[in-house]
């Protein structure tokens, strides 16, 4: 196999469509929010690329007995009401600094060929520790996005998320800018410490704020109650262990 294979899987016509990247990062969220925008989508997407490349983990996926070799795959959604979409997922990103801007031009290349010329990253931003309300925090490649962005509840921080964006995501930004795309970063706050489906929520509200299309959130909804339910257990068994701790008392000598 080469470097970098492409598949044409399929080719359609979209009316100014928008790039949207979710791939796997920081609580998952932004793979959940693409995956959530497929299932509602499901009626009006096709599946048009898949991109092979050697920087993608040495393995297959298998389902019901049957493998696939890993790739990033590539779907056309026509949207009834709204801006079109090519929807980028996968379950990996690459292995190396240079596996990232190969992978990250080849997606490019890719929206290009059906005519985008926006670009929106979504991901997750840690906080470390587990929250009750979810802010989305943005970065764009230029500074006249920024308005529209804020009015759609985006905050913008100073130096943060810390240390810059990484992967796909970033370079997204970073080379898009570099091609004349009109790049953004949408992070909804998470814990990092396990998959955020309302994290993805979050980000996804503000998706549709700015493409102007209408989502159902029950599963999404539901994935987040069993989520809830596995956090509620974590807390118990943190709780049972500090009540476990020996005191001071406990540990005196009696002899």
């Amino acid at each position: 196999m080469d470097e970098l294979e492409i598949d044409v899987v399929a080719e359609v016509e979209l009316d100014d469509p928008v790039l949207v990247e979710g791939l796997p990062g920081v609580g998952h969220v932004g793979t959940l929010a693409v995956e959530h925008l497929l299932e509602e989508l499901e009626g009006e997407s096709t599946l048009v690329r898949r991109i092979y490349s050697r920087e993608f983990p040495p393995q297959v996926s298998v389902e019901d007995g049957v493998s696939e070799l890993t790739c990033a795959e590539l779907y056309a959604v026509e949207v009834p009401e709204g801006r079109d979409l090519l929807l980028l997922t996968g379950d990996h990103q690459a292995q190396s600094n240079d596996g990232h801007y190969t992978l990250t031009d080849a997606f490019l290349d890719v929206a290009e060929e059906f005519g985008a010329t926006e670009v929106y990253a979504l991901g997750g931003v840690p906080t470390g520790e587990l929250i009750d309300e979810y802010a989305v925090v943005g970065a764009v490649s230029d500074e006249s996005l920024l308005e529209a962005l804020e009015d759609a509840g985006v905050e913008f921080r100073e130096d943060e998320p810390a240390g810059g964006i990484v992967g796909v995501s970033g370079l997204l930004l970073g080379l898009g800018e570099r091609r004349g795309f009109e790049a953004t970063c949408l992070m909804g706050e998470t814990s990092g410490y396990l998959v955020d489906p309302k994290s993805a929520r979050a980000v996804l509200e503000v998706l549709e704020e700015m493409l102007g299309f209408d989502l159902e959130y029950e599963s999404l909804d539901e994935r987040a109650d069993e989520m809830e339910e596995v956090i509620g257990k974590i807390q118990e068994m943190e709780q049972q262990q500090q009540m476990d701790v020996p005191t001071d008392d406990d540990l005196r000598y009696i002899g």
